[in-house]
């Protein structure tokens, strides 16, 4: 039980850095963003782990790192699919991701109860419908944008199979460490590669660093989550995260919430409690 407790607030976690880091590219350089609250979560987190004073360990960092970058990977195509295709079509593939973990962990021998392999495609099914928006983000190039959200769903995946699987050792912050030095690494060669500057307003960046604090905070709960339970049930519970980002925009923008996202909750939610009862 703790570890579906874990997931899920993991998933609420995560819900709530996408809404106010999506809010903040509404103004500002979405990869400006994403680097300085990646800078922000690390510089927390390595305060914490001299704080809690946990023994490095060298696998977990390795496997955190390549979970880091495959994230990473998958943040760059969501952005780009983002800037040439329809949200429509992105945001439901990528939130496909969790497919990736569940699958790997099956078929390396994982067996969840019966009841939470029936809750896991509703859950995530549910929570690609939530994700589905009736907007363009641009005119769109329908076939590269499916092909950069799938990549997006897949670096998404292999970050949350990675990150779990280090994390089942017990070496937490080893392999949190690693997944943001993985991120951040391939977001300074992006930036590099771009020549962009990821300076922002100084107003914002107290507003950025929540956010990075956030996503660190929501990493290190499924790591938890992974050590006490099956990465399969983790993985997918931690994955509904869409309709925390669904509810919050309803609630602090006002935006509309469509029939067919109205039903992904209702699906995911069911989906969810078959999974926390197997």
């Amino acid at each position: 039980m703790a570890a579906v407790v874990l997931a899920l607030l993991s998933s609420l976690v995560w819900g709530s850095a996408d809404f106010w880091g999506g809010t903040l590219t509404r103004r500002l350089a979405a990869i400006s963003v994403a680097a300085l609250s990646q800078v922000a979560g690390f510089g927390a987190l390595l305060v914490v782990w001299a704080i809690v004073g946990e023994t490095p360990d060298g696998h977990a960092l390795w496997l955190g790192a390549i979970g880091g970058i495959g994230g990473g990977i998958g943040l760059a195509c969501f952005y780009k699919a983002l800037a040439i295709g329809k949200m429509s079509i992105v945001s439901p593939i990528s939130a496909c991701g969790a497919a990736v973990p569940l699958i790997i962990s099956l078929a390396s021998g994982e067996r969840p109860a019966v009841v939470a392999l029936v809750g896991a495609p509703v859950a995530l099914g549910g929570a690609v419908l939530a994700s589905i928006q009736e907007h363009a983000a641009g005119p769109g190039d329908r076939r590269q944008a499916v092909l950069l959200a799938a990549a997006t769903a897949l670096g998404f995946g292999v970050f949350l199979y990675l990150l779990g699987l280090a994390g089942q050792g017990g070496s937490t912050f080893s392999a949190l460490v690693g997944a943001r030095l993985g991120s951040l690494s391939l977001l300074v060669v992006l930036l590099l590669a771009l020549r962009r500057s990821p300076r922002v307003p100084r107003g914002s960046l107290p507003a950025i660093a929540a956010v990075g604090v956030l996503d660190t905070l929501a990493n290190g709960l499924f790591v938890a989550a992974s050590a006490r339970g099956l990465l399969s049930v983790v993985a997918v519970l931690g994955s509904v995260y869409p309709v925390v980002t669904l509810l919050l925009a309803q609630l602090v923008h006002g935006e509309r919430i469509t029939r067919v996202q109205r039903l992904g909750v209702g699906i995911a939610v069911v989906g969810v409690c078959l999974v926390s009862a197997g």
